[in-house]
């Protein structure tokens, strides 16, 4: 028997031998495989994670992954009816369905087809129905702080790991919207749409984070991983 032979038995009998070093990610650009490694010594230890713009609990998501290994966390979303989903498949979690901002105000909220298109920055929203993204509809939302959730939310002195940003385009209003002497994630991931390295180190949210005392530590396409300073 031929060793090709030999293999597509052992697949047809227990499945394919190198499976078992195949490792799984959740994210959209893996970004939970760049976190396993950062949290190399903590990941069965259990640790604490903020997910604004969650989305689903198990597609695109930074946070699934640490979730099935014990953690837990705060999962946050504007979109209506978006928690139902994270309540029934993340149950350990503080799943909230909130619009935030950098203030109280009244927002218009496109919501697509694509769930993960739903914006409120108004310019990118009519981007994408002339683009021919199926819109479902247009909704007016009351925000919150990010600062206003987290005191309600958090218990003290419990050590945020890190905190995943994704809020098609608002995301600088997002982390403006948080008390930094208060809440002070270890890394925080965040979009950055820039065509280069020193376009991203100007953007707004770097320029930003590195005020509040961050750091660039790394990035992907599109999402930075910024750390915290040591004092």
């Amino acid at each position: 028997m031929t060793l090709v032979e030999k293999v597509k038995n052992r697949i047809d009998r227990v499945g394919a031998p190198w499976n078992r070093f195949r490792m799984s990610s959740y994210s959209q650009e893996g970004e939970d495989r760049l976190l396993w490694r950062l949290f190399e010594g903590k990941r069965q230890n259990g640790g604490f994670y903020i997910d604004v713009g969650a989305y689903h609990p198990f597609q695109f998501s930074n946070t699934f992954l640490f979730y099935k290994m014990g953690w837990r966390g705060i999962n946050i979303d504007a979109t209506p009816g978006s928690m139902k989903p994270f309540r029934e498949c993340r149950p350990r979690d503080i799943n909230i369905e909130a619009a935030v901002s950098n203030q109280n105000e009244k927002l218009r909220y496109f919501v697509f087809r694509d769930g993960a298109l739903n914006t409120f920055d108004s310019e990118l929203g009519e981007e994408r129905k002339k683009n021919g993204w199926p819109l479902v509809q247009e909704v007016s939302l009351e925000t919150v702080t990010l600062k206003s959730i987290l005191e309600a939310q958090i218990p003290k002195e419990t050590e945020i790991d890190f905190m995943s940003v994704d809020a098609e385009a608002f995301d600088l209003k997002v982390i403006q919207s948080n008390d930094w002497s208060k809440f002070r994630p270890k890394y925080i991931l965040i979009e950055i749409f820039s065509e280069n390295l020193e376009e991203g180190f100007k953007s707004p949210e770097a320029q930003y984070l590195m005020a509040q005392g961050y750091q660039v530590h790394s990035k992907l396409l599109y999402t930075w991983f910024f750390e915290r300073k040591s004092f």
